[in-house]
Formats: C-alpha cells, structure tokens, sequence
C-alpha cells in the first residue's frame, strides 16, 4: 500500500489509543455488529484506515481461521503499530467479553445450587434463541418467499430441532437434496 494512503503513516497511533478504542468496540457490541463498530472507529472516527484498506482487510479477515473482527483488529493493530500494535488491538477487543464470561461463569459455579441461576440461564438462552431466529430470518428475508428455499429450510429446521441429528449428519442428507433442487437447467 502507499505510503500516503493513511493518516497512521504520518502521525503514528499510540498503543494506548488503539488499546482503548478497541477495548471500547468490545464493550458496546454485545449481540453482533462487531465489524459495523470497527469500520466506524477505523474509517471514519479516527480515519486510520481508508475504506480501501478496510475492506482489503475484512476480506483477508474472512480467509483466516477464527472470528472476523478479531481477524481484523489484528490486520488493523499490525497495520497501525506492527505487531505490538495488533496484540494491543487483539486484547482491547477480547477483554470485555472475556471479563463478563469469565465473571458469570465463577457466579454461576458459586450458585449453581441457586434456584434463580437456572432461571437466568433459560432466560439468557431464549434471548440468545431469539436473537438468532431474527437475524436469520432478517439475512434470509428473500429465501423465505421461494418454495425451492422452503424445501430446504424446513426440513433441516426439524432435522436438528426435533430429530436432533448433528450438523454433518443434516448436512449430508440435505446438501444433495438442495443441490439437486438447485442444479442448473438446460436452457429451452
């Protein structure tokens, strides 16, 4: 990349800075939207990225093993202040979220016994339940109109919900059946 196509170049960011805008992203993007937060303070916020870069950056993000904004806090950091700055940037992220599990988990093995902990983890689980059933109905929103994705969606609903058959073991009956449905045509 040009060595004029980021502000960074010219001022360098300071640990401590990337630290703390990271650490910020972690805390306030529980429940999703994780990369919107990321493109927000590395574009336009502090302008440490171009949006070229950015999205140079999220598609490397999506080829590496793990989560994509992690992925891309460490792109980020090293881009921004080497390999320091994508561990200052990896550990700001992953600090929030790492704290609050690790919190409820010892208050959960204090108060297992505790009638209300069961309650707040059937609670936690029909919000998590909910929450997944609107985005994927909200990412899916064209598929549901088309009887070919019905055929598809149901049965593999009732496959792991009621039948409770694993994920490889749904994968391997419906995979040929969506591919025949969707095989392509000889045009008339």
């Amino acid at each position: 990349m040009s060595s004029s196509s980021s502000v960074n170049e010219v001022t360098p960011v300071s640990l401590f800075d990337l630290f703390f805008q990271f650490l910020l992203i972690g805390a306030v993007s529980f429940g999703g939207g994780i990369i919107a937060y990321e493109r927000i303070l590395l574009i336009e916020k502090k302008c440490w990225l171009t949006a070229d870069e950015f999205m140079g950056y999220l598609a490397i993000s999506q080829t590496m093993p793990g989560l994509n904004s992690v992925n891309l806090a460490v792109l980020a950091g090293d881009h921004l202040r080497g390999v320091l700055g994508a561990c200052v940037a990896t550990i700001g992220l992953i600090l929030p979220g790492s704290l609050f599990v690790l919190i409820i988990g010892v208050a959960y093995t204090n108060n297992t016994d505790h009638p209300l902990a069961n309650i707040i983890l059937s609670g936690v689980a029909a919000a998590a339940c909910g929450l997944l059933a609107a985005i994927t109905y909200r990412i899916g929103d064209e598929h549901w109109k088309h009887l070919k994705s019905l055929l598809i969606i149901i049965p593999t609903f009732l496959l792991m919900s009621l039948v409770k058959l694993s994920l490889p073991i749904v994968l391997l009956i419906m995979a040929p059946i969506a591919i025949y449905i969707y095989r392509p045509r000889a045009s008339s």
